[in-house]
């Protein structure tokens, strides 16, 4: 790999590792705050928020600045959130202020991979990324488990700082203290990226205008960009996997913990090590994926996304721990298998039909947005008293359903168009055109 490429890999590890551990510490503030269940459920869902709103601002932002900058500034955006947290702010406004900052790092880290790499590295380069993202999750979520739990909670708020009053009083509020220094650790990392050489493309706003009047500027150009992906015969079908794929896999995080606590009585420091073994799966079908699979292959893996939404409708009649271990590795399996290939491919139609930045803010906006619907409906699931059972069931269902279509789409697309999608299958063969 180029250089630099270690560097963006070490800065994505500890963001995402704070990012992962935070999320067990926001829910564990609720809780003991009292929050009612359908408020932390909407965690997942309002962390998506900006991702939806802002989407054409940070794909353009991300394409006028050196990466590595606009990493460092959304890292900074981050810790804004954390302190929100600490004083006083609404724990679901400070996380939305946290999506804030993961709205504007995610075109940057994935857009400076195809700036970085040619075409034939980005399956093995999305194996590496979403490995370590998976390792991160699984130590962030391990991490923040620890963190809300009693024996080190209790040793964090035992530290007494000379003249300080920290105001930081509760285990969870004693985490996200910590989590800052991490965000700290990824931003210093953030400065130490190369800058690729790829020209930027500035931001074409009037400083006579408004902030809104020109970020509604951006929008014809956004939309644009995101009918040509949908358009495109390979663009869409990845697109839609990778939508559907995060979508379902954004609110599994907290469906673990609410499925941990009912079937097996965990608390949510003990049911953050089952979400993290769903990362262990995923990082292992990541693993496999990158050294199996080529960007032409990408489509073959959609029937795992049907089986996901099975496995998750049959996760519901498990109540033993040594049963669930083995189910939640395949489960996560499958989808690690799933998205590498995918992620690739998208990255490089994107990338062959606009900057780098927009495509992956399209992408974004797809994939958080149904992160955000999905979510909204497993939150109205059980605030309108379904259990947690009956939720997940539906959530599977939906998966299974649409993943299905979306296999029926590219089978299609291959009858209608044989010698369009051969063409661009060809492309993703060849490095000359990326």
């Amino acid at each position: 790999m180029k250089r630099g490429f270690y560097t963006i890999m070490s800065a994505q590890f500890f963001s995402s590792l704070a990012d992962n551990a935070l999320f067990v510490a926001a829910v564990e503030l609720m809780r003991s705050s009292g929050a009612p269940e359908w408020q932390r459920a909407a965690l997942v869902p309002i962390f998506t928020i900006f991702y939806v709103a802002l989407a054409p601002l940070v794909g353009a932002f991300a394409d006028a600045l050196p990466k590595g900058r606009v990493m460092f500034i959304s890292n900074a955006i981050k810790v804004v959130g954390c302190l929100m947290m600490l004083f006083g702010g609404h724990p679901l406004l400070a996380y939305a202020v946290v999506g804030l900052g993961a709205a504007a790092y995610s075109p940057a880290k994935y857009g400076i991979l195809t700036e970085l790499l040619p075409a034939s590295q980005l399956v093995k380069a999305n194996g590496w990324i979403e490995g370590l993202t998976i390792a991160s999750i699984i130590l962030g979520i391990v991490l923040g488990g620890q963190l809300v739990g009693h024996a080190l909670s209790m040793r964090l708020l035992a530290l007494d700082f000379p003249i300080i009053d920290t105001g930081i009083e509760t285990p969870p509020e004693a985490a996200i203290a910590s989590l800052i220094l991490v965000y700290v650790v990824a931003a210093w990392f953030n400065t130490r990226i190369p800058d690729t050489g790829v020209e930027m493309r500035p931001l074409r706003a009037n400083p006579r205008h408004g902030m809104l009047r020109n970020l509604l500027a951006l929008l014809p150009d956004f939309w644009h960009c995101n009918s040509r992906l949908w358009r495109d015969k390979l663009g869409q079908i990845s697109l839609a996997t990778t939508t559907l794929f995060w979508g379902a896999g954004g609110n599994l995080k907290y469906i673990v913990l609410a499925w941990a606590s009912l079937a097996l009585g965990y608390s949510t420091a003990q049911a953050s090590s089952l979400t993290g073994v769903v990362a262990i799966g995923t990082a292992v079908g990541a693993v496999v994926a990158s050294v199996r699979m080529r960007l032409d292959m990408a489509t073959r893996v959609i029937p795992m996304g049907i089986s996901m939404g099975v496995l998750l409708i049959a996760m519901n009649f498990i109540g033993n721990i040594w049963i669930a271990v083995p189910f939640l590795i395949l489960l996560g399996g499958l989808g690690g298998f799933l998205v590498v290939p995918m992620n690739a491919l998208l990255q490089h139609r994107g990338h062959n039909l606009m900057g780098a930045g927009r495509s992956i803010a399209v992408q974004n906006f797809n994939e958080q947005a149904c992160i955000l619907s999905l979510g909204a409906f497993y939150s109205a699931c059980t605030g309108l008293g379904l259990s947690a059972y009956s939720a997940i069931t539906a959530f599977g269902l939906v998966v299974a359903g649409f993943m299905w279509l979306i296999k029926r789409w590219h089978r299609n697309n291959l009858k209608r168009y044989p010698e369009e999608v051969e063409h661009l299958l060809a492309i993703a063969r060849s490095d000359k055109h990326h």
